[in-house]
């Protein structure tokens, strides 16, 4: 039980690291075509970029169910891939887009500080120049703000404010009391 409980939480944590190179180099590059949604108004619930989490959704659906008939470890490293599916669900959806019926904005604290990474990483318009790929990972908030200046040296177009936060276009970041 141990073991399968390590494999769930190293799962986990390499699913930040594949996440971060998926959203750099996949979402950011050949992927835009369904990440772009997400760098837009978003004018429903759904945004093309979701396809992305039902992809992962349905690989981590075929590793338990090889995993339950027979060939472990793969229910584990399934169950460790939902359970990033959920972190990333409850603090990226929820915490930084608040795609949920109410609403949450961290003022201190790692929440403070991933909420605030997430934003500048949308201060950028278009694919190129972000910063901040982690959906549960944030580099600090004053090294993002060093790398923006270096990568665009003050021609943002939605600059972040002070606090981190960006102005993203979309109805429900109008809301947000942060941005």
């Amino acid at each position: 039980m141990l073991t399968n409980a390590l494999i769930v939480l190293v799962t986990v944590v390499l699913m930040e690291v594949f996440s971060i190179v998926a959203h750099k180099y996949v979402m950011h590059g050949f992927g835009w075509g369904w990440h772009k949604s997400h760098h837009e108004p978003r004018t429903g619930w759904f945004e093309k970029n979701d396809l992305y989490a039902v992809v992962f959704a349905g690989v981590a659906i075929a590793l338990i169910w090889f995993g339950t008939r027979g060939a472990w470890p793969l229910q584990w490293i399934g169950a460790g891939m939902t359970a990033y599916g959920a972190l990333y669900f409850i603090a990226h959806d929820g915490l930084v887009h608040q795609r949920w019926p109410f609403r949450y904005t961290p003022r201190s604290g790692y929440l403070k500080r991933l909420y605030q990474a997430h934003r500048m990483h949308h201060a950028v318009e278009g694919r190129e120049g972000a910063v901040s790929f982690g959906f549960l990972y944030a580099p600090p908030v004053a090294k993002l703000k060093q790398d923006l200046h270096a990568l665009h040296g003050g021609r943002l177009q939605r600059p972040p404010r002070q606090d981190g936060a960006t102005a993203r276009p979309d109805a429900l970041a109008a809301r947000d009391p942060a941005n």
